[in-house]
């Protein structure tokens, strides 16, 4: 069965998982001509090995700690934590605990 994105206008929750986190899977939430939205769901020390985004892309942590690392640096990801990066930035993600986050990326026209 088809994955079921997001319509325009449509209210979508992306409130933490909570209790239901361990059995929850990463999900695209919407997929538009120009803007990708993702939950990623990571468990305890499981990772999204080094990778690149066409375009600019936003992390933001809603519930657990992530290891967010690009070659620079090494940051942790706690609720409510944010972080950009330009586009093909090669970056990493690792769940410290139980995690998910929303990614949210620029995709198709770059210009």
């Amino acid at each position: 069965m088809a994955q079921t994105h997001a319509l325009s206008g449509q209210v979508v929750s992306v409130r933490p998982l909570g209790e239901h986190l361990k059995g929850a899977k990463t999900t695209a939430i919407l997929k538009a001509e120009e803007l990708e939205i993702v939950r990623v769901v990571l468990l305890a020390g499981h990772e999204m090995r080094e990778h690149k985004a066409p375009g600019e892309i936003t992390v933001q942590c809603i519930e657990g700690r992530i290891e967010f690392r690009t070659p620079e640096t090494s940051q942790t990801l706690g609720p409510g934590d944010l972080v950009h990066l330009r586009s093909k930035e090669p970056h990493a993600l690792r769940a410290i605990t139980d995690a998910s986050a929303l990614v949210t990326m620029r995709v198709g026209r770059t210009n």
